[in-house]
């Protein structure tokens, strides 16, 4: 899998995680419905971040393998 699939995959995981959170609880107050509503937005976004780090981490570190094959390969 890229690294762009795992990070939509974990975007998604996010929002469905808040949306069930929100849909389990007793039909709460406009206020609180809002509240919550802005939580599972910020842990989206929390989601995403974390992706995102992974994605770059996931790059470099595959980078960095190249270059060590490459070192190898030049040092026959």
């Amino acid at each position: 899998m890229t690294s762009n699939v795992l990070r939509k995959l974990m975007v998604a995981g996010a929002v469905v995680a808040a949306l069930g959170v929100v849909a389990c609880k007793p039909k709460p107050a406009a206020e609180t419905a809002s509240s919550e509503a802005v939580a599972a937005s910020e842990a989206a976004a929390t989601a995403e971040m974390a992706a995102s780090d992974a994605s770059a981490s996931a790059m470099a570190a595959s980078e960095a393998a190249s270059d060590a094959m490459a070192a190898s390969s030049a040092a026959q």
